[in-house]
């Protein structure tokens, strides 16, 4: 039936927007024939569509044997007289609308040509301006002179798709310089070797040393590996390339491989240079743990990079610098000499290195005479130079606020407790809650501070931050090494608030607040048997030191289920074990521990010199200071110790604990006893034999 209709397009639009199939025309006449048959009288009723633009007419004609048919016109537009002719004649006819959906299509099927014509201008204008543009700017968007001015995508933009996005910098100027990174002395050594090595290249290459090819940075978060790279940048004064490793991956798989090419060639072609990669692990994982079979984009581009670092070709000239936290996950072919010849690990600093980080963030900030940025330095072990630049802002914006001219001791230690705990909020209402969690809170400092060792408290709160409602810190140490003792003791300290809960409450009273101490309490009992080897079980590893990514990490376990049942025994065990514990002790102190919790009530926060002047009328003083503070040798320290916690025990130290008054005092008691303990271990017989002992056994 549709190939009746030869007319031309606007026919075919109208039989379109004949919905009805049965009204549909079964032939197509003149629009003069039509004429003819309506004056005749043949035609009893037309059906207008396409606004009046094509018509089917009913008529019965003699050719048909005046059987009625249906019979298609097209009619000229705003032909007034036909309307007043079918009313004359007197001739039904009605008029139909068009459809919605065939109004797209009727108007780019009447206007093909006109359409074509505007979309061929606007393309061939993009084409033409594209060109001039390309061919003005040729050397700033292609500065090593590479090839693709005859790909015919370039008019288009798509050459740019298949381009490194690394930013260049011929002479960087990041204003870092190596006397901006601090605490990490022994990493900038290295990065100061390797500018010497590209400013007097001669001095090395006299003796056969060859300038390594690859840098990996590696470590916790905010230790300042992008910082060591903004400083070689800074002083080596060589064509500098930075990027970050996730640019590479796309979601076509080729696009990565290609912005490598392009970068190494770009690379090559201003040698001596270097090029930064942050966060390398984004391409550099182990190969074969993706969804692609090893043909994902993420391993195309990272074979491109193996071949560009260390293949075929030659790379001499290029350093690559990479930097990531996550050095457990990356390919073992990434990891090799010849690509990465060096691999350093930027770790958190020590007390010396913070102070000295400490100093460098202090440099453009008015500190207050009596600060003493040592004592911060000691306060805050595990902090990274991020961290400590942002407790030194914290403290700076503190003091704008309260519109005073220098920062104080009082506002680093309000900015040490804000970026440690979070923001303070008002205090509790005194009610049963906030007597639970005071109970809670001096159950653990009270414990902590009579077991032998655990580190000493430092501060009981119940004023919320953040997310917690109370909270008891300790001072930590700079040790990263745990005795068996040491953990048992934290196991002890870490059930102890729930201990407290139970024995003033009842075992029917205790409340939620213990649930993130249970859960490191488990943890910790599960590392103590599987991976520290300290359980009866015996020195076994059994847990299965896989990369911690999901993509990477097994799903079967090396050992039986027998004994998986006695991991989880003996798990128990030392948890029931602690538990017992520290009710034992609280219990034994319940006289200590409501005067604690009457006086934090009172005060809000209690001081760990607080707690220990008060439990200095009941208990024997034991030595809080570490064996790594003493300034002598083992077997000499414990003579030492023996012999301070014997003078603490004195009434004169006695007297002077129960009277301090702040943490320099408390320091300031414990230099005496070491220094009095020391000249008396000297002049003693006990140290003749030690020595004696010592010298029969180095015989």
């Amino acid at each position: 039936m549709i190939g009746l209709f030869t007319s031309g397009a606007e026919t075919l639009v109208a039989v379109d927007a004949i919905n009805d199939t049965a009204a549909a025309p079964t032939s197509i006449i003149t629009y003069g024939r039509f004429l003819e048959y309506i004056e005749n009288g043949w035609v009893k009723r037309v059906d207008f569509y396409n606004n009046s633009k094509f018509a089917v007419v009913e008529a019965s004609t003699p050719e048909s044997g005046y059987r009625s048919q249906r019979i298609g016109v097209n009619v000229p537009n705003k032909d007034i007289k036909l309307i007043r002719k079918l009313k004359d004649s007197g001739i039904n006819f009605d008029v139909h609308a068009i459809e919605q959906s065939t109004k797209p299509f009727e108007f780019f099927s009447v206007n093909f040509v006109t359409v074509s014509i505007l979309f061929g201008l606007v393309l061939g204008g993009y084409f033409l301006f594209n060109r001039a543009s390309d061919s003005s700017n040729k050397s700033s968007r292609n500065p090593s002179g590479g090839g693709g001015g005859n790909n015919p995508f370039n008019p288009f933009g798509f050459r740019q798709f298949f381009q490194t996005k690394a930013r260049y910098d011929s002479v960087p100027v990041t204003g870092v310089t190596f006397d901006d990174v601090a605490g990490i002395d022994e990493v900038k050594e290295e990065f100061q070797e390797i500018v010497t090595f590209l400013k007097k290249p001669e001095r090395y290459t006299r003796v056969g040393a060859k300038i390594p090819k690859g840098v990996l940075l590696s470590g916790p978060p905010g230790t300042g590996k992008t910082l060591l790279a903004k400083a070689i940048a800074g002083e080596a004064k060589v064509p500098f390339f930075s990027c970050s490793a996730s640019e590479f991956v796309e979601l076509f798989v080729g696009i990565g491989a290609s912005r490598i090419r392009d970068l190494f060639k770009r690379a090559k072609a201003k040698t001596p240079c270097i090029i930064f990669i942050d966060e390398i692990d984004a391409v550099g994982r182990q190969r074969g743990s993706g969804v692609g079979g090893g043909n994902d984009e993420r391993e195309q581009t990272l074979n491109q990079l193996l071949t560009e670092m260390d293949g075929f070709e030659t790379n001499n000239g290029v350093i690559v610098i990479a930097a990531t936290n996550r050095v457990d996950i990356l390919d073992s072919a990434l990891l090799r000499p010849g690509r990465f010849d060096r691999q350093l690990v930027v770790g958190f600093p020590d007390s010396k290195a913070r102070l000295s980080i400490l100093k460098v963030h202090a440099k453009d900030k008015k500190i207050d005479s009596e600060v003493q940025l040592d004592t911060v330095a000691k306060r805050t072990p595990g902090f990274s130079g991020a961290d400590l630049a942002n407790v030194m802002n914290e403290a700076a914006i503190l003091t704008a606020r309260y519109n005073e001219t220098s920062i104080t001791t009082k506002r680093l230690n309000e900015a040490l407790d804000k970026v440690t705990g979070g923001i303070p909020k008002p205090p509790m209402e005194e009610n049963r809650y906030k007597r639970i969690l005071a109970y809670h809170e001096v159950g653990h400092a009270l414990t902590a501070s009579l077991l032998e060792y655990h580190d000493p408290v430092e501060m009981v709160s119940l004023i919320p931050r953040g997310r917690t409602k109370s909270s008891t810190t300790y001072v930590p140490s700079e040790e990263t090494m745990y005795s068996r003792n040491q953990l048992l003791t934290r196991l002890v300290s870490l059930l102890a608030g729930r201990a407290a809960e139970e024995v003033v409450f009842g075992k029917a009273e205790v409340t939620t607040v213990g649930v993130d101490d249970i859960q490191r309490a488990t943890f910790l009992a599960r590392q103590i048997v599987t991976e520290y080897g300290m359980s009866p079980l015996g020195p076994v590893a059994l847990e299965d030191q896989q990369p911690r990514d999901a993509m990477m990490r097994g799903s079967s376990q090396g050992y039986s289920e027998e004994l998986t049942t006695l991991i989880d025994t003996m798990v128990r065990l030392h948890i029931e074990h602690a538990y017992n514990e520290a009710l034992s002790i609280i219990q034994e102190n319940r006289t200590l521990l409501d005067k604690l919790v009457n006086k934090i009530i009172q005060k809000e926060t209690l001081e760990g010199y607080e707690i220990r002047s008060l439990l200095a009328e009941a208990k024997p003083i034991r030595l809080i200071l570490p064996s790594s503070k003493l300034r002598q040798n083992s077997p000499v320290v414990e003579l030492i110790r023996e012999e301070m916690e014997g003078l603490l025990n004195t009434d004169k130290y006695i007297e002077r604990i129960k009277s301090i008054r702040s943490q320099e005092d408390e320091e300031k008691i414990l230099e005496d006893v070491m220094d009095e303990a020391s000249i008396k271990v000297e002049k003693s017989d006990k140290l003749t034999s030690v020595v004696n002992l010592l010298a029969a056994e180095n015989k």
